[in-house]
């Protein structure tokens, strides 16, 4: 069993920054707080891999985490780079199957992970409140989306720039962008599919 500490106080005002939990019914909110158990992980140490068992709702509360995978070649494709205070892993809750990819530490980090099956038969009890875990795949679908049509239709400087704009704002979780975050070049390549010096060519870009 992975080591864990007591959820720390003052926790559930700072998950509130988030838009999907600060939305979901009272009852739900705390029910989350009282089964989740957080997760201390060091640098590069993995959360969960691509193909293991869905084993929990999920939250960042400290540090961040790369949401990625290794393509054919075997080099890293990162998909999100997520930071306090953003909800993941509600699609193998939902559907039971495995993880579609891998959670690794980007620096130290701590991670609020709700087990899955004590948080089922609490749904299971609360049926309506489904729809909340519903509400937070559809937040990520919405993203996808755009995400695919910029792939495909705007030039880099443009796509680096909305990729940032939706890392600062937690992929839809907050309505005011973090000032700062802490995606490297190498990381925001992996993410576009593309070279660390076309990133900073792009980037210079956009400074001047």
């Amino acid at each position: 069993m992975p080591p864990s500490t007591p959820v720390p106080p003052g926790l559930h005002a700072a998950l509130s920054s988030d838009e999907w939990f600060s939305a979901c019914d009272p009852a739900l909110q705390a029910a989350l707080l009282r089964l989740a158990r957080p997760r201390n992980l060091q640098t590069g140490e993995s959360l969960f891999a691509r193909g293991g068992e869905a084993d929990g709702l999920c939250c960042v509360i400290a540090g961040a985490l790369r949401i990625g995978a290794l393509d054919a070649e075997g080099d890293s494709a990162l998909l999100a780079y997520l930071e306090p205070y953003q909800w993941f892993g509600e699609i193998s809750l939902i559907d039971g199957r495995p993880r579609t990819h891998d959670a690794v530490a980007d620096g130290p980090t701590q991670v609020l992970v709700v087990p899955r099956e004590p948080l089922l038969a609490w749904l299971d009890a609360h049926p309506a409140m489904w729809r909340e875990l519903a509400r937070l795949a559809c937040r990520k679908l919405r993203v996808l989306f755009v995400a695919v049509e910029e792939l495909a239709q705007l030039p880099l400087e443009e796509r680096v720039w909305r990729r940032l704009q939706l890392v600062a704002r937690g992929y839809g979780s907050r309505d005011a962008p973090r000032r700062r975050i802490r995606l490297s070049q190498e990381l925001l390549a992996q993410m576009l599919g593309v070279s660390r010096q076309s990133i900073n060519k792009a980037l210079k870009a956009l400074e001047a």
